[in-house]
């Protein structure tokens, strides 16, 4: 995946107003350590411009993936740059931005042809996902790469 991607910086969970800095980083590092993801051989860095950055090697493709979402779906990020490999690889997902009208089934329908596979976007995207209804404008959604009966 390498490289930035980018998310709705008004959008988000709030962590408090400053963003920049080795406070931001340590802000982001407990977020990820409360949705339980393993950053073990990852580095979160937020520069004093607020740009986030996350390196390293990632325990596998979907952590580091889960990670990225985990830190950049806060208010005050604007993007995450991609700078981190995974020591179990496995394909990469797309990622999606919800916009006002989105539901899981409508985003399945999007990317797969049929509603009926949400429920593995919102597999894909727990824990920082509770419910399939709790997704709003300006979230960034891991799109996991499956296989169909059309692929």
């Amino acid at each position: 995946m390498f490289g930035l991607i980018p998310f709705i910086k008004t959008a988000g969970r709030g962590l408090g107003k400053i963003f920049k800095g080795k406070e931001a980083e340590d802000k982001l590092k407990k977020e990820v350590k409360d949705y339980g993801l393993d950053a073990s051989g990852v580095d979160i860095h937020v520069d004093d411009e607020g740009n986030v950055s996350v390196k390293g090697e990632a325990v596998s493709q979907e952590m580091k993936e889960k990670i990225i979402l985990a830190v950049g779906n806060v208010e005050g990020v604007g993007g995450v740059n991609d700078e981190a490999s995974a020591k179990n690889g496995g394909r990469e997902s797309r990622f999606h931005t919800v916009v006002s009208g989105d539901t899981l089934s409508a985003i399945s329908k999007t990317y797969y042809g049929t509603w009926r596979l949400y429920p593995e976007i919102f597999e894909a995207n727990k824990p920082m996902l509770s419910h399939p209804d709790k997704i709003y404008p300006g979230q960034v959604l891991r799109i996991p790469a499956i296989e169909t009966a059309t692929s």
